[in-house]
């Protein structure tokens, strides 16, 4: 059985897999919406800005993230590339991706380490 095969979900399974990636990336990028495109079994494509103002359009797949077009709802222009994970693809495009996922790692890593010290002193 062929990866592409293993991912075939229904419309409303990619909406769900679609509202997770948008949360964990959301406080990253400007924007990020599903696009307007039409969503098939094995498809679903995201409109994204990063930081920078870039636009794009992301398709996910069973292979991964690819970036389509760089306008949103249009995916006239595959890459070949394909990222595993929406964390390499936007490292890939975005340097201010990497400095606002590190500063939000660095306070989320803070804020574990005062409640930490909460409970110690409780």
């Amino acid at each position: 059985m062929d990866e592409q095969e293993e991912r075939v979900l229904d419309e409303q399974e990619w909406h769900v897999e679609a509202a997770a990636v948008i949360q964990d990336v959301k406080e990253c990028v400007e924007n990020i919406i599903v696009s307007s495109l039409p969503v098939s079994d094995t498809t679903i494509y995201f409109n994204l800005t990063t930081k920078e103002k870039n636009s794009y359009c992301i398709e996910l797949t069973a292979s991964g993230f690819r970036i389509v077009s760089d306008k949103y709802d249009d995916n006239s222009h595959p890459t070949e590339d394909y990222f595993e994970t929406p964390y390499s693809l936007l490292d890939n495009i975005s340097p201010l991706y990497r400095q606002s996922f590190s500063n939000a790692l660095s306070a989320k890593l803070l804020l574990l380490a005062e409640q930490g010290e909460r409970e110690l002193a409780e």
